[in-house]
């Protein structure tokens, strides 16, 4: 009954859709445990593409049950907005296939009002959020006035909670951000139809996995963003309001630490972030937009074109660290396909010293210099290959330098955006 967790790597953006979609097979639950609609997973099934925000990536097999697990922070609009495109699509999510945490946190509009003044108001020091609220609703819920799904679907409960928040969140809105006020009503009114909607999702999401590992059931854990946005070990401040650590299970989904038998970490050929931070690999010439278009390096939640470099496996070694991840799943490795030389970075000169660590301030992170490895690349299109000896020689050895370098071995390869183009190298479950 192995658990199984996946996590990103970099900076967000590794892939998670697609590797968990193909775990997927070999579990019956798979659970979504911290985070909110600021990621975006893209899957490609049968050459169609489906973007999730808050539905973990499994949903698309109908014979396995999702969870959103009490880590995430819920948007019951953007929510309702994505069941009802699955359902015009031609799939329906039952009760039965998806369960809500009843103790997940709701995004509320005085949550995305806030995000966005805050934002405005910091100008050219701006972090670079998606601007979806999560920041402020996490801090809601730190805060210990957050509004959750229990009381999102008690009506009474609700609006006595949404009044009580806005006289706050008007005053910091009006006097401080020089925004209008929100009204109290308005937002009753709107998320009143979606609560009776959801409601019969709603669930002790820590029980039911319980349960499914009594009976000796597999379970998927799936992170949003990656390692380097985490609240406590990434670039901060430039990072997201949560941990998408592989610890977080515990807190974000009610399973003791004792029940994950393995952790997945995705892991880019090269590295992309979004928004606002230091970037050491960064490609500033056309050899970064080169990557950016041939890899698709657009944001599926924001559009934004993302930032593209070389890939750092400074960054990638602090994650699996961080993570105890036991195997890498190696993800868009075709985009590299007629690069031409390619380059790997496996330190930074800080200082004059050699060091294999990301420095924890952020002056001093901009201040190092990639030291990197050097490998030829290859022109053959990589996209048919289902096992190793199917790559270019030159391929094989960017891979092997991957698990030289970060100390862990490699279980999965995507040489495509589908499903299919997939090498699997060991079993994860």
């Amino acid at each position: 009954m192995p658990n199984v967790v996946v996590v990103g790597t970099q900076w967000g953006d590794e892939g998670k859709g697609k590797i968990v979609d193909i775990l997927t097979a070999q579990a019956q639950h798979i659970v979504r445990f911290q985070g909110g609609n600021n990621a975006g997973h893209t899957l490609v099934v049968g050459g169609a593409k489906h973007i999730f925000h808050l539905l973990p990536s499994g949903i698309l097999h109908q014979d396995k049950r999702c969870y959103i697990g009490n880590g995430v922070v819920v948007d019951p609009v953007v929510l309702t907005e994505e069941l009802d495109r699955l359902e015009g699509q031609g799939v329906k999510i039952t009760p039965q296939q998806l369960v809500i945490s009843e103790r997940a946190h709701i995004i509320m509009p005085y949550h995305r009002a806030l995000d966005l003044a805050k934002e405005e108001k910091a100008g050219q020091a701006k972090l670079g959020t998606t601007g979806r609220g999560i920041g402020p609703c996490y801090m809601d819920k730190v805060g210990r006035v957050g509004i959750r799904f229990i009381d999102l679907v008690n009506p009474l409960i609700f609006a006595a909670k949404v009044r009580a928040n806005l006289e706050e969140k008007n005053f910091w809105l009006t006097r401080y951000y020089g925004e209008k006020p929100l009204d109290a009503q308005e937002i009753i009114d709107l998320y009143s139809p979606v609560a009776e909607w959801l409601k019969p999702f709603g669930g002790n999401v820590a029980l039911l996995l319980a349960e499914a590992q009594a009976r000796g059931e597999n379970i998927l854990f799936e992170g949003a963003q990656g390692t380097h946005l985490d609240i406590d070990h990434g670039t901060y401040p430039y990072v997201t309001s949560s941990n998408p650590v592989a610890g977080t299970v515990s807190a974000g989904a009610g399973v003791g630490p004792t029940k994950i038998n393995a952790v997945v970490g995705l892991v880019k050929a090269y590295t992309t972030r979004v928004g606002s931070g230091p970037f050491p690999t960064e490609l500033m010439d056309e050899t970064g937009v080169h990557l950016q278009q041939i890899g698709s390096e657009f944001g599926s939640t924001t559009g934004r074109p993302r930032r593209c470099g070389w890939l750092d496996l400074v960054a990638v070694a602090d994650a699996v660290r961080f993570s105890g991840i036991t195997s890498l799943a190696l993800t868009k490795l075709d985009v590299l396909t007629g690069v031409g030389e390619l380059r790997i970075c496996v330190a930074y000169e800080l200082n004059g010293e050699r060091i294999r660590h990301m420095p924890p301030l952020l002056e001093d992170l901009s201040r190092c210099v990639p030291v990197y490895k050097t490998l030829p690349g290859w022109k053959k299109n990589i996209t048919q290959a289902r096992k190793m000896a199917d790559l270019p020689a030159q391929a094989r050895r960017f891979v092997e330098t991957v698990e030289e370098i970060a100390q862990c071995p490699i279980s999965l390869i995507s040489v495509g955006p589908d499903r299919e183009e997939t090498i699997a190298l060991a079993r994860v479950y």
